[in-house]
């Protein structure tokens, strides 16, 4: 307790007093602190009413692909890095380097830029450089050099998949079937992960590692592939989802499993509900529904989603910035499978939130401008004083999918 103590009194002082990004601060001060309102005895959020317009979410989602661009631009390599107020910037992230490839090759496509997809190719083929001997990736930052991880190598795979889409270059999908391999040949017969397992420990957010093994058998036919997703989802609703919606086994920590964060348990949501998609199976779309509608509830009763929830659903903590634009990506696809405008509406209000977020109207470095951060406000207990690339990754995610989303109430709109 002291130390975190010390820590965010010496992050706060360094911030406002030695570093250019002051402002922002300050700024989260102003609009979210001094902006809030009380009404009938219930905190009501300053940017519950705002809403932005089709420009100004294009503009939005322009910035934030900027941004990824300039991540890149700032690392030795060719992956994607993090900036941190207090540090700079981080050497690249290996997992998220893979699902943002996956990002920018989705705006590209709908912009027309060879550019960028040259970008993602030249970050595919880092990847497939720093694949380890087994098969998986290194978790971390690609300086910490550290050991294979589940999760991680399930992200790469992804990105890679997603570039072979689009190069038909063989040597993706060599390196995602050696990565497949590995993933099948260290799997416990329960059906979860626990070798090579953030942490050691199985976690339900592997769901969303299934789902590239479940787009691998796609293309490969590889029926194993296949076996082992459906295993690890088994396990995931048989034993590890409470009646109620909420998972067990879902945090990214073992001291706060009892009270995940909101962007693991939506990285749950999501993986089911992919899987389910891809497998046109029932019972695990009902799954993540079930999930996803209980933060539609909570999120149309207070109109903003906390960082953490335990087993009853009661929130905690500042809002994290990545769950918020996650769960909007959930919605989004929801809206898509069954038609219910009720969840677009609540994907567009959680986007005008993460909008506004960004949206911090004053004039900033290269190294923050068009980012989301990790929390909100940004001293927030995930990812303080910091703007993850994943962050701004699932915002530009969830703006093109909005957009996709609009276009089936109106095709026949234009870009």
């Amino acid at each position: 307790m002291l130390g975190s103590l010390i820590r965010y009194v010496r992050n706060f002082t360094v911030s406002i007093l030695f570093r250019k990004e002051r402002g922002i601060v300050l700024l989260d001060f102003r609009r979210y602190l001094l902006g809030q309102k009380v009404i009938n005895i219930q905190t009501i959020n300053p940017w519950s009413d705002k809403i932005y317009n089709e420009e100004e979410r294009t503009a939005a989602l322009d910035k934030a692909i900027v941004w990824l661009l300039h991540s890149q631009d700032s690392m030795k390599d060719d992956g994607f890095g993090s900036y941190h107020i207090i540090k700079g910037w981080t050497s690249s992230y290996v997992e998220t380097s893979g699902y943002i490839v996956s990002t920018i090759l989705n705006y590209a496509k709908t912009n027309s830029q060879d550019d960028i997809i040259a970008r993602a190719k030249k970050c595919g083929d880092w990847l497939v450089s720093v694949q380890k001997p087994s098969g998986g990736w290194q978790g971390e930052r690609i300086e910490d050099d550290r050991p294979e991880v589940v999760f991680n190598t399930g992200q790469v795979i992804r990105g890679l998949v997603d570039i072979y889409h689009v190069t038909g270059d063989k040597k993706y999908i060599d390196s995602v079937t050696k990565a497949c391999d590995w993933l099948c040949g260290i799997q416990e017969n329960g059906g979860y992960w626990q070798k090579f397992a953030f942490k050691g420990v199985p976690r339900v957010y592997d769901s969303y590692v299934d789902a590239p093994l479940l787009r691998v058998f796609e293309i490969t036919k590889n029926e194993k592939y296949k076996e082992r997703a459906l295993k690890n989802l088994n396990w995931i609703l048989e034993y590890k989802q409470l009646e109620n919606g909420w998972f067990e086994d879902c945090d990214n920590t073992i001291k706060h499993n009892d009270r995940p964060i909101l962007h693991t348990i939506s990285y749950t949501i999501d993986g089911l509900l992919e899987c389910g998609l891809l497998l046109n199976d029932k019972k695990i779309i009902d799954a993540a529904i079930k999930s996803a509608d209980k933060l539609f509830e909570l999120f149309n009763k207070h109109k903003y989603l906390n960082g953490r929830y335990d087993s009853t659903w009661k929130g905690s903590e500042y809002p994290i910035c990545t769950g918020c634009a996650q769960i909007a990506i959930v919605w989004l696809k929801l809206y898509k499978h069954t038609g219910n405008i009720q969840y677009l509406n609540a994907a567009m209000k959680m986007n005008d939130i993460l909008v506004f977020i960004q949206d911090r109207g004053k004039e900033e470095a290269s190294d923050t401008l068009g980012a989301i951060p990790g929390s909100y406000p940004i001293w927030g207990k995930y990812e303080p004083f910091a703007f993850p690339n994943w962050a701004t990754k699932y915002f530009a995610d969830s703006l093109m999918l909005e957009r996709e989303c609009l276009k089936i109430i109106n095709p026949n709109k234009s870009k």
